[in-house]
């Protein structure tokens, strides 16, 4: 739920989805229209369906539990390199780092002051996190990077790291102002801005899976469910990529109606 989400949003959605599912087993025998609905506001739909699949993976082949092991957990939907190692640190306590966006920009600016790929802030932090305190070293990059080594305006003076920080050293053996210095973490890839939201095809998307949590669609109504109006080709392809992901289905007759599976 916090990946490309703030933790104050997440938080009620977190205790209510604990409370509706609060095994693997439990997620997995609702169903995937039971998860997307409790999900609705939280965005990247795909995560929910992701989480539903994982569950019935780890009931069907983990004895419902949450797999320890990089090759178990990254064999599970939706799981990738950054969750799998965040699940290792924060619920078994392996000494690996799990580097968000956030811990990309500390460590280019503050350990690397050159710009990093995620392979490479991952490779550093490893070699960081001290052994048996990978929580403490984890939560301090996520909080650091979230509260002090902002992308826009960090608080350099009252970062703890100020002292041995490549970054601020550089800018002070060269006399180069903070404001005008070239940023390592600008030139990093995960810097990059995502596209716009407005008008574009997630949102259309979201647009249509908010439709059908509060029900059926018809495919007559798709493009005005989506948004559009005016472009029942985009919204039917919208639809399609819909279906093919798992999320719905379609029904009846003439004018089929379009459901959450």
């Amino acid at each position: 739920m916090l990946q490309q989400t703030q933790v104050d949003r997440v938080v009620p959605y977190y205790e209510r989805f604990l409370a509706a599912f609060p095994t693997p087993a439990a997620c997995a025998a609702a169903g995937p229209a039971a998860v997307v609905r409790l999900w609705s506001g939280l965005g990247y739909n795909r995560r929910a369906l992701n989480l539903h699949r994982a569950a019935a993976a780890m009931t069907a082949d983990h004895d419902g539990r949450v797999p320890q092991e990089d090759a178990a957990l990254r064999a599970l939907p939706g799981v990738g390199p950054y969750t799998a190692r965040a699940l290792r640190a924060f619920a078994f306590g392996d000494d690996v780092a799990a580097v968000d966006t956030n811990g990309v920009r500390v460590l280019a600016r503050a350990v690397a002051g050159a710009p990093l790929t995620v392979r490479e802030a991952t490779a550093l932090g490893d070699r960081l996190v001290p052994a048996g305190e990978s929580w403490e070293f984890n939560q301090a990059m996520f909080d650091l990077g979230a509260t002090v080594c902002t992308a826009a305006r960090p608080s350099c003076g009252q970062c703890p790291l100020r002292r041995q920080c490549a970054w601020r050293r550089r800018q002070a053996a060269t006399a180069i102002d903070t404001a005008t210095a070239i940023d390592p973490w600008r030139l990093s890839p995960t810097a990059r801005p995502q596209s716009t939201f407005a008008g574009s095809d997630r949102q259309g998307r979201g647009r249509l899976l908010h439709a059908l949590r509060q029900g059926g669609v018809r495919r007559s109504d798709l493009a005005a469910a989506c948004g559009w109006p005016d472009d029942a080709p985009r919204a039917a392809r919208i639809a399609v990529a819909v279906i093919v992901e798992g999320f719905a289905g379609w029904s009846g007759g003439k004018d089929p109606v379009l459901r959450l599976h």
